[in-house]
């Protein structure tokens, strides 16, 4: 269901998880910069002629795969350094330090 004010007068839908929104040229030619920051956090971008659908900006998938591997890898060097330091940790040992405090 669209969703308004979303920040400059555009109508927003979620699709499979991403963030779809319908902006009109004038406005997003005012925007464009702000617009493609979103794209590259992941929404996608519908431009409307006068209400109708002409263009879609779209985050790149290529550079996408890239971060998301970049964020993997560096998610497993910080692990290693962890377990390097404080040695091996259970799922109980976690569990136990975020409660750790705790007044039930």
């Amino acid at each position: 269901m669209p969703d308004r004010g979303r920040g400059f007068g555009e109508t927003a839908t979620s699709f499979q998880h991403h963030q779809v929104r319908e902006v009109q040229a004038s406005v997003a030619k005012t925007h464009f910069s702000q617009l493609l920051d979103e794209v590259e956090r992941g929404a996608t971008i519908v431009v409307l002629r006068h209400g109708r659908r002409v263009a879609r900006i779209v985050p790149d998938p290529e550079r996408r795969l890239r971060d998301h591997r970049a964020a993997l890898g560096d998610l497993a060097k910080l692990g290693q350094q962890v377990r390097k330091r404080n040695g091996p940790v259970t799922a109980e040992d976690i569990v136990s330090s975020i409660h750790e405090g705790h007044k039930y």
